[in-house]
């Protein structure tokens, strides 16, 4: 019986191939694409999770308002750690990472640049799973100067694994000895270093500084422990510790701290939450967003349901034309069940090819997908394990949904009725398939929508003013190893013909830099009198360099040797201090922990805000200081031969240092780095809106050449009686259009609210204008039209003698 049902299925979908193709290519668009992202969400959710203890482990995040700024941070305190593991039962470990940027390791006669380090303690293997290749985990860490590194490092510098007890030199001076060899940390980890130096190497820096975040904190609760009642201990715990460090410095508690409006807050976050729910100052590395799993997640489900939809619709119209096969069956003694089955096992065939190649088409397209969304994804044993069910439930699924209407729908009509045609003609309306055609635009038009709202945001973006010129700006990395060097290479650099100015400075705007100070503004260091701020130390070229204004007072000047002492602020630090002219106050800055002894500064300039950080955040409080840090070399270029000017920079370079590495970027590329998320996003957005309106223009396709072979006889009347080509057109297409105008008044307001959300991630957003949804609108339209167009004008050129002659 099955294989009488498989082989008539078979027979009829070889007889109706144009329709049988749509709906393969439909089914395969859709979840092919739905595969893609359903690969990328797999890969976002399981950050993380190689950990065994990963559901015990939590990182110590620190809230902090003080001094007018508030921020929300990925470190926390130096002695908070140890305190933890003393004051409470519940915490089996603790472990604590310090990042102080990258050193030049010593390879040969090369000096290598490397930036993935970090300081670490030697319980890092008690808490989190990484396996040792060679070495101990006992005694790695363990000592000052020591370093573990990973397989690839070892690979990399030794040629081999076997390489504890060998050392390396850090930039030319320092050697360490490599205690233990690591495997390779998988990339789903929000943390990717390859050295893990001694914490004991650092010499105790902050150890004991409980208002000073330097260090990134993480605990192991004991078993069966929940962590929110745990977070509630924080609060008390801090108050306890800090408190006398607070009074020492402040002369007050934390009552009237808070009661100021001030706090420092201490809270947890799973480790497995970090990379998709995390988006703090300073974290470890580049995270996702949770909200960018939450798009891609809902435009897999939409795709895929438009692909069955499509699916659905055109089984259901097709149907109407097997009433008589039906009849027939049903007179010759055929039950309801069987032509149930019949229908069904067409459907699941259908379903069943369509998977197979959308399965085929991922595998091709996953370099592609990729490309777009800077991942390296790749198909494992562990993703076949969950996909192969999947797949097989997805074809049961939808194939059944898309036969079930029409097999019961037919199934059920007196054979009688379904003879005399009357089932036939009554399945013109179609109320069902005219529902699932608005369903398949409202969802188009929703997705056209969402892009052009991420576009926009990404062009609001790069064309917005910043308050500084990023534009033929070069940037030369790693100049603080050249030390002294550095100034002579700024001045060697200046004389260069495509060269306008140079600047060395502690930061870019580009960069993700922190560095709080707290200064007062009278030496009785009165908590309302304080402001926290960014401090940067920059030179006297740093300003005009980068194009920033100054609105008040002026610019620091080599010439004065009070400028040691001078500060130039922000906007937004003006009106926190509330002078009415900022300019020659002085507000003092402490030198110690205890706030005894206090340095006047002077405030020599007031410039315009700039947005020295993403524009998701406000513009804060900024102050700069004079000062010669090489943490930053700027170059504004004035030439169209960049690759001469380059080459001509890196010959000085290599004159100054001929060991270390020369490298380089523009401001205006690091700045569009920050956004790659947004510019993904807006990538795959338009890529799968794409996808979609094709294959729901693959439905309405199949639709109106449907509607066109239904109503052959009515055109062939009409053209005899006078009709043009143009009439029949429109005949036959205003029935879709206002299908998808409806769409269209659907999807609007559900698209406007979803991206106004999306917007709200931004401090500085472009509002939706109104011709967004009107140009979805009109696109769908247009698509629509072109679409049905095609089977309009054919059935309107066709001979009317071949229409009338036709049953």
């Amino acid at each position: 019986m099955i294989k009488n049902y498989i082989k008539t299925a078979f027979r009829t979908l070889a007889k109706n191939k144009g329709f049988t193709i749509i709906n393969v290519l439909g089914l395969t668009l859709g979840l092919a694409t739905c595969l893609l992202i359903v690969f990328y969400v797999f890969d976002e959710l399981s950050f993380d999770k190689f950990n065994t203890k990963a559901d015990r482990i939590y990182r110590v995040n620190n809230d902090i308002k003080f001094g007018g700024n508030a921020n929300t941070y990925a470190v926390s305190q130096g002695p908070l750690a140890p305190a933890l593991k003393a004051d409470f039962p519940e915490v089996e470990q603790v472990v604590r990472f310090r990042n102080r940027g990258g050193f030049q390791v010593k390879k040969g006669n090369q000096d290598i640049q490397e930036d993935m380090m970090v300081y670490a303690e030697p319980s890092i293997f008690s808490v989190f799973t990484l396996p040792i290749i060679s070495g101990s985990a006992t005694t790695a860490l363990t000592e000052p100067h020591s370093v573990v590194i990973t397989e690839r490092t070892a690979r990399k510098y030794f040629n081999g694994t076997n390489v504890v007890g060998r050392v390396l030199t850090f930039n030319d001076t320092a050697q360490y000895k490599v205690t233990a060899v690591i495997k390779n940390i998988p990339k789903q980890s929000h943390f990717n270093f390859d050295f893990f130096i001694s914490m004991s190497s650092l010499h105790g820096v902050g150890e004991n500084d409980w208002f000073s975040s330097n260090y990134y904190t993480y605990i192991l609760l004991r078993p069966g422990f929940d962590h929110k009642k745990f977070e509630a201990k924080l609060s008390p715990f801090f108050k306890q510790h800090a408190g006398p460090a607070l009074q020492s410095i402040l002369h007050l508690g934390f009552e009237k701290f808070e009661q100021a409006g001030n706090y420092i807050r201490l809270n947890l976050v799973p480790l497995t939450e970090i990379h998709l729910h995390s988006n703090r100052v300073a974290e470890i590395g580049a995270n996702g967003d949770i909200k960018t799993v939450y798009i891609f997640s809902a435009i897999a489900i939409f795709i895929l349901l438009i692909a069955c939809v499509n699916f659905m619709n055109l089984s259901t119209a097709r149907s109407s034309n097997r009433a008589r096969e039906v009849g027939v069956r049903k007179v010759l003694g055929s039950p309801r069940k069987y032509l149930i089955a019949q229908f069904l096992t067409e459907s699941i065939l259908v379903t069943l090819a369509g998977a197979i190649l959308a399965v085929i088409a991922a595998w091709l397209l996953l370099p592609v997908f990729n490309q777009m969304s800077g991942k390296d994804l790749s198909v494992t044993p562990q993703i076949i394990s969950w996909l192969v069910p999947v797949l097989f439930t997805i074809i049961i699924v939808i194939g059944c949904l898309a036969g079930s209407y029409p097999a019961l729908f037919l199934s059920g009509f007196n054979p009688i009725d379904v003879l005399k045609g009357k089932l036939a003609n009554g399945f013109k309306g179609g109320f069902l398939r005219s529902s699932l055609v608005v369903f398949q635009f409202t969802i188009s038009i929703f997705l056209i929508i969402g892009t052009l709202v991420i576009y926009n945001q990404l062009k609001y973006i790069q064309n917005k003013d910043l308050g500084y010129n990023r534009d033929h700006v070069l940037a030369i990395q790693n100049v603080w190893n050249l030390g002294k060097n550095a100034k002579v290479l700024k001045q060697e650099v200046q004389e260069l013909a495509g060269v306008e100015s140079v600047s060395l400075a502690e930061a870019l705007p580009t960069w993700d830099y922190s560095n709080g100070n707290t200064f007062f503004k009278d030496r009785s260091h009165d908590q309302r009198g304080a402001i926290n701020t960014q401090t940067w130390g920059i030179d006297e070229n740093y300003i005009p360099t980068l194009g920033i204004k100054i609105v008040a007072g002026r610019n620091f000047s080599a010439k004065m040797l009070t400028d040691s002492a001078g500060l130039i602020i922000n906007e937004a630090a003006a009106k926190y201090l509330g002078y009415t002219n900022p300019v020659n106050q002085v507000i003092y800055k402490p030198q110690d922990n205890e706030l005894k002894v206090m340095k006047p500064y002077h405030i020599v300039g007031v410039m315009k805000d700039f947005n020295f950080r993403s524009l998701r955040d406000n513009v804060t409080p900024l102050f700069f200081s004079l000062n010669g840090s090489s943490g930053a070399f700027i170059v504004r270029v004035k030439t169209a031969d960049i690759p001469l000017l380059l080459t001509q920079i890196k010959d000085k370079w290599r004159g100054l240092s001929p060991a270390q590495p020369f490298g380089y970027s523009f401001m205006d590329d690091d700045f569009n780095k920050l956004y790659n998320t947004e510019q993904r996003t807006g990538t795959i957005a338009l890529s799968f809106t794409s996808l979609a309106i094709i294959i729901a223009c693959l439905g309405l396709f199949g639709l109106a050449a449907y509607a066109a072979e239904q109503r052959t006889k009515e055109i062939g009347i009409r053209k005899v009686l006078g009709a043009n080509v143009s009439t029949i057109v429109k005949m036959l297409s205003k029935d879709f259009i206002l299908l998808v105008l409806i769409a269209i008044l659907i999807a609007a307001p559900f698209a406007w609210w979803a991206m106004n959300f999306w917007l709200r991630s931004f401090a500085y957003r472009q509002n939706i204008q109104w011709w967004v949804p009107v140009i979805a609108g009109i696109t769908a339209i247009i698509i629509a039209f072109v679409t049905i167009s095609f089977q309009s004008i054919k059935a309107a050129l066709s001979n009317p003698v071949n229409s009338l002659k036709s049953e």
